[in-house]
């Protein structure tokens, strides 16, 4: 029970700087930015359920995902097979599944098919020496026909890799608008929930990410026109798309010239002669390369900017644009640019998103939530303190107060953290009190024990302190283990629940042990010799 003074002024100032940086979330923000600069400031973020806002859960199209690969695909085999030198008489896609190719010489099937073996890509933990593959090569029915047909494990791969680049590419763009406060994690397979606190209308945020932005650069065809393509055939390697009107038709080379990929930047502007709103780009160096060479060779003619497989505009390269830099022009308004600047910035989604699920939560809903929140918090608190005091006494006052340090130190905790506060995560304070006050219970329990058995008041209470711990500490490892089970393996609310409740056993330890172990060593060393003959719990 003796605290040096060292060990005594870190848990005072321990106890000082959590009360000092939970303060501001027991004020408003009004009140908090008229402090002093020294004083903290910040404060626990509300989550959707308690100050209302924009919940959107997102689909992927499977369909688009697989459409990109088999085109990817089908360019890479086809470079693979001409490198090798080996001729074909056609390369087809059957459905979205798997590639058909027909060898111009049948018996060049086996070399065809050693070449073929680098298009497939290894799925899982190289170093654990995994033999899965994203393809699966096999020989077809007929003689010098391979089929490469897209296996199970790919298409989860695939899946998995374009929901984490969709949470990325959402991330970055949400950020844009001036916020850290939005949820956005992957739910099921395919899909993925956002959650934006404070927002109202959802329209601008709807916008911002249903798009996929995919920014393209495309080669015109030199001679034949969208009329006369259909009138014939449409020449391979080429497709004709829309404009962005609707009105124009334009027969471009599917394989772009240069990719939004290879953008450095995108920022909203006005034209200098025109006054109307563009979009000023510039590419990297990859780009800038590509882009230079492709309107040196073709100057006189016309290319294409595709945006979402519509054509914005399809100028006339008048000289050789070598700088790496350029201007979209179009049907834009001031906020169309902006948006599509901020979409550009951040990069394109690899597939379209579908609005599947979408609710606003009013913020009145949140403030019914804290009021009855704060009511529950405050009977049962109320309740805990009277049958503390009421079943151990003095030792019950010191419970209380190591409550009310746990309270504050696992809101100080959260608010270092950037934690977001929510209904569940109410209910993970709420289940932390209750695991403080049940270990100071085995404290004090413990000591009566070692009272009834003989002991002097002060070794009893040492020994029910030092007994009673290994019990605490087998207890509170077993929720932790819980808890982090829950963080790993949950999303969304169950994660914030997760992070209170492991906040909240890191807390209760500290306060329920040290803090109110202190407490009592003070309060033995201001009682009269006399008086210590007596325990009061």
């Amino acid at each position: 029970m003796h605290f040096t003074r060292f060990k005594t002024l870190s848990i005072l100032l321990i106890c000082l700087a959590g009360f000092l940086v939970a303060m501001p979330n027991f004020f408003s923000k009004e009140t908090v930015q008229s402090w002093p600069s020294f004083m903290p400031k910040k404060q626990l973020r509300l989550g959707l359920d308690l100050q209302g806002g924009a919940h959107l859960l997102l689909a992927m199209d499977e369909d688009e995902l697989k459409k990109d690969w088999i085109n990817n695909l089908r360019d890479e085999a086809r470079k693979v097979l001409r490198d090798a030198k080996i001729g074909f008489t056609g390369i087809g896609a059957q459905g979205l599944s798997q590639l058909v190719i027909k060898l111009a010489k049948p018996e060049q099937r086996d070399a065809a098919m050693k070449a073929l073996h680098k298009v497939r890509q290894p799925i899982g933990n190289a170093l654990l020496g995994s033999s899965a593959y994203d393809v699966d090569l096999s020989e077809g029915s007929d003689p010098g026909t391979i089929i490469i047909k897209e296996s199970e494990q790919g298409l989860r791969q695939r899946i998995a890799n374009a929901a984490s680049a969709s949470i990325e590419t959402i991330n970055r763009r949400v950020n844009n608008l001036g916020t850290s406060e939005s949820t956005i994690v992957r739910q099921g397979t395919d899909r993925i929930l956002v959650q934006f606190p404070g927002l109202k209308d959802t329209k601008e945020l709807k916008k911002l990410i249903g798009e996929t932005a995919k920014l393209t650069f495309h080669e015109v065809h030199p001679s034949l026109t969208t009329e006369e393509a259909k009138m014939t055939s449409i020449p391979s390697g080429y497709k004709i798309y829309q404009g962005d009107k609707g009105e124009n038709e334009y027969l471009l080379r599917e394989q772009p010239v240069v990719q939004g990929a290879d953008l450095a930047d995108a920022q909203p502007g006005f034209d200098s002669r025109t006054g109307e709103p563009v979009i000023n780009f510039r590419f990297n160096q990859i780009g800038a390369r590509r882009f230079a060479a492709f309107t040196k060779d073709h100057v006189g003619r016309p290319f294409a900017i595709v945006l979402d497989d519509k054509v914005l505009s399809a100028p006339v390269i008048r000289e050789p644009i070598l700088g790496g830099s350029g201007q979209i022009s179009g049907n834009f308004t001031v906020e169309s640019t902006n948006r599509l600047a901020v979409q550009l910035r951040s990069g394109s989604l690899p597939t379209k998103l579908t609005i599947v699920e979408e609710r606003t939560v009013g913020p009145s809903l949140g403030a019914d939530s804290i009021a009855a929140g704060k009511l529950a918090g405050i009977i049962g608190g109320l309740a805990v303190v009277c049958l503390t005091i009421l079943a151990y006494g003095t030792f019950g006052i010191f419970a209380c107060v190591g409550l009310v340090v746990h309270l504050m130190l696992t809101l100080a905790l959260m608010t270092l953290i950037g934690s977001t506060l929510t209904l569940p995560g109410i209910a993970g304070l709420v289940l932390g009190v209750a695991m403080a006050v049940d270990a100071n219970v085995l404290i004090y329990e413990r000591i009566r024990e070692e009272l009834r058995v003989g002991k002097m008041p002060v070794s009893a209470i040492d020994a029910g302190f030092n007994r009673a711990f290994v019990t605490i500490a087998d207890s509170q490892l077993t929720t932790l283990a819980c808890a982090i089970i829950m963080f790993w393996l949950g999303a969304g609310p169950i994660r914030g629940f997760a992070v209170t409740l492991t906040i909240g056993i890191l807390t209760s330890i500290f306060a329920s042990v040290t803090v109110v172990r202190l407490l009592i060593s003070l309060w033995l060393k201001a009682q009269p010799k006399g008086r210590i003959a007596t325990v009061p719990v």
